[in-house]
């Protein structure tokens, strides 16, 4: 049984014409899936009763199941999805004035063991599918969207019951406008499900978004940001976290296949052909550990010949971390000092640290089969 959000629109093109039927009614079927969350395929009643009777036969909507739903004082909200036996991932919706932004989990777990990320902690499991990861944005827009009966023009416009778009405000702006993904896991090692699911994102016959408001974040596996710098350039964020190698080997430890020089050579080369001008580099503020003047000073040397900017990043806390957030002060003194270099740097306000959602605490529930290891890397890296 074919589960349709695990496939982008040449892969729903192909699979209409495997049962016979024209090119066009993947098109159709996208916007009833993505723009309008159908989750029953009598929902789309502009295609034929004999599709709409063949459809169940051959192929099913299966997006992730809701687990838990937490909501903070600020108003982000994280959705715990199952996805499998003793599996769950975590997606965090964030309000803000302008935008509205969902992150995206592409991994239950993590194999990186960033030493200060609860993520990494708690171990790996499996890469997620397309329609686990695609299939996070569904459900938000569908928690999100207002309800659906709304008369309105129809997706494709044909005839039939005209439904409403979902993730739609009442102003007709977007509620979901900007997608990270920076949940749980290393986007680039899931690399062709996370491809595929960013493509779902950018068409316009799902989701529409642009370039510039999709962002895949990467602790620098340097092969895949060279592919998708060829093959689907998307904003790019990635997590520094140290100004020299000896630090980063500790804190990053995928830094000791992918050390800083290759490191900034490919955000070099990923700058040429991406949709925005620089690299953001994500850096968690770590008290008297890489938030000194002269780590400041050593990250403009290192970052000189990178257009780039800086998102300073509050640690947030979690049992047993070993790590304490570096003071206020400190982080201003640090971001004024890569400004004096000529660099852009802004500190990122902390949101759903009450609900455990903020950067580096998600943790869903992982039945963890990496044994912890960072040579499990090399799998991974036979299939990017």
């Amino acid at each position: 049984m074919q589960n349709l959000l695990d496939l982008d629109l040449p892969g729903l093109v192909a699979f209409f014409e495997s049962i016979g039927e024209k090119p066009f009614r993947a098109r159709q079927v996208s916007h009833w899936l993505h723009q309008f969350g159908a989750d029953d395929f009598a929902q789309m009643t502009d295609l034929a009763k004999s599709l709409r009777a063949k459809l169940p036969e051959v192929a099913e909507i299966r997006p992730p199941v809701l687990g838990h739903e937490q909501v903070s004082d600020d108003g982000t909200r994280k959705w715990l999805l199952e996805v499998g036996p003793m599996n769950r991932v975590e997606t965090v919706f964030i309000p803000e004035n302008e935008r509205g932004t969902l992150c995206v989990s592409t991994q239950v777990g993590c194999a990186l063991e960033c030493e200060f990320c609860s993520t990494g902690r708690q171990g790996f499991n499996r890469n997620l599918s397309v329609a686990e990861i695609i299939g996070q944005l569904w459900w938000a827009n569908k928690a999100l969207g207002r309800d659906p009966l709304t008369p309105s023009p129809s997706p494709a416009g044909g005839r039939g019951e005209h439904r409403e778009s979902r993730g739609f405000g009442n102003n007709g702006e977007r509620i979901i406008s900007n997608v990270v993904l920076m949940g749980m896991g290393e986007p680039l090692l899931n690399y062709d499900n996370t491809v595929s699911a960013v493509s779902l994102m950018l068409d316009d016959h799902a989701y529409g978004l642009s370039r510039r408001r999709v962002t895949i974040s990467t602790s620098g596996i340097v092969p895949a940001m060279d592919r998708l710098r060829a093959q689907m350039p998307v904003a790019l964020a990635v997590s520094l976290h140290a100004p020299n190698d000896a630090l980063r080997d500790r804190l990053v430890p995928i830094n000791r296949k992918y050390p800083l020089k290759e490191l900034m050579s490919a955000c070099q080369r990923y700058v040429q052909d991406g949709p925005r001008d620089f690299i953001t580099f994500e850096y968690v503020m770590l008290d008297a550990v890489n938030d000194r003047p002269e780590d400041a000073e050593a990250l403009l040397r290192l970052t000189r010949d990178v257009s780039c900017k800086f998102n300073l990043i509050p640690f947030n806390p979690f049992p047993n971390s070993g790590f304490r957030r570096s003071p206020s002060e400190t982080v201003r003194r640090f971001a004024s000092i890569l400004m004096g270099g000529g660099k852009i740097a802004t500190t990122r306000k902390t949101r759903g640290d009450d609900i455990d959602a903020a950067c580096g605490q998600l943790a869903g529930q992982v039945q963890d089969k990496s044994r912890r290891v960072i040579n499990r890397i090399e799998q991974f890296m036979g299939e990017v």
